[in-house]
């Protein structure tokens, strides 16, 4: 994949540190050959992603809160006016509060759901209306990122599995709206990953345990395969791939019931 992305350029939100999914996808992105802007929300986060932007030679890095309208027209336009053009943009920005990630989904709150469905559904879109001009010309590739509690029922995952299900609903809604410009829309959907948003779910080293049992590859994905994914998705060989879910967890959405040896 040396050379796949080579030419490319693009906006990677929601690296925490380096274990997070975005950070495996912007190392693959980079070794294919594309030049990468950042975002980060505050300074906490800032000084984590800084060192991480500069290892793959990035030095657009972009304070951005999307729930913050004026926050997020900042970052964009100034991006901009570094980059007038981008050839893809990587969302992988997801929150609840962590108490709701434990116990009964009808124990979920009014706020904590809206503010859940804010950030991890409708950003996507904001993020998207923005990004459009900057691919209207030569088209692009959007990409977000799921998990399979979007359409079966997961332990503790709870308001985030309607959260991921307005996501990929979105994803498709999207990916009609934009295809006459020729950009495609997609969402990966990796199995349970160790990161430091994966561990604010309840049980979530069981769940990760259970799912690497289980799954036909008896492992779950590793941050290397996700990123090779996101590379096909946003290269010229991802060209007419859009509006789907493409799931990298080891085959585990396919199941109906654990393995015999597991019963």
């Amino acid at each position: 994949m040396a050379e796949q992305l080579a030419g490319k350029r693009g906006l990677i939100m929601g690296v925490a540190n380096d274990r997070s999914i975005a950070w495996g996808i912007a190392r693959a992105m980079h070794a294919a050959g594309a030049e990468l802007a950042f975002t980060y929300q505050g300074e906490a986060f800032g000084k984590r992603v800084e060192p991480l932007a500069a290892s793959v030679g990035s030095d657009i890095l972009l304070d951005c809160d999307v729930t913050d309208d004026a926050a997020m027209d900042a970052a964009f336009e100034a991006l901009a006016a570094r980059w007038p053009t981008i050839d893809f943009l990587v969302h992988a920005i997801a929150y609840s509060d962590k108490s709701e990630l434990t116990g009964r989904f009808i124990n979920t709150t009014r706020d904590n759901f809206k503010h859940s469905l804010d950030i991890s559904a409708y950003s996507f879109i904001d993020v998207a209306r923005r990004a459009q001009p900057l691919m209207k010309d030569n088209g692009g590739a959007l990409i977000t990122l799921t998990y399979q509690g979007s359409n079966k029922v997961v332990p503790s995952y709870n308001v985030m599995g309607v959260a991921k299900a307005a996501l990929e609903a979105a994803t498709r809604y999207l990916a009609n709206d934009l295809g006459p410009e020729g950009i495609r829309v997609n969402a990966i959907s990796p199995g349970p990953m160790k990161t430091l948003a994966g561990a604010a779910i309840g049980g979530a080293r069981r769940t990760y345990k259970h799912t690497a049992t289980n799954a036909p590859m008896r492992s779950n994905a590793t941050l290397e395969a996700v990123g090779g994914t996101a590379v096909w998705l946003v290269s010229d060989a991802g060209a007419f791939t859009t509006g789907e879910i493409v799931h990298v967890d080891g085959g585990f959405h396919v199941l109906g019931m654990p393995q015999l040896e597991n019963l």
